[in-house]
């Protein structure tokens, strides 16, 4: 094992939160570990995604135009991705996130964005 191998060169992951509900007006409302428990509206989290359709990979530019999310932005569905972020269906049929628990976090206000 050479010396760049038993350095990690990787971040530690975020925690998971404890929970993520949906209320009846479609916001977050996402229990971190230990932490706060934060309502994140629907429109702010569309316009947090993170995907390469929506942020441009090479640079981190946004690529999402916030006037083009419908103001009445719903979640559909949400699904575990692995034991790291979590996928989401919305309403204007956008669904490539995902949402790691990193992002989730930024969006909630807990890391710098």
């Amino acid at each position: 094992m050479g010396f760049l191998d038993r350095i990690s060169s990787r971040p530690k992951p975020s925690e998971p939160p404890e929970s993520i509900d949906v209320t009846d007006k479609g916001e977050f409302e996402i229990a971190w570990a230990g932490g706060p428990r934060v309502i994140i509206p629907p429109l702010q989290l569309r316009d947090a995604c993170p995907c390469a359709g929506c942020i441009e990979e090479g640079t981190g530019r946004k690529l999402l135009d916030t006037a083009s999310i419908p103001a009445d932005i719903r979640p559909l569905a949400i699904d575990p991705v692995g034991s790291y972020a979590v996928q989401i269906r919305w309403s204007d049929g956008h669904s490539t996130g995902p949402y790691s628990w990193e992002t989730l976090r930024r969006a909630s206000g807990l890391e710098p964005g």
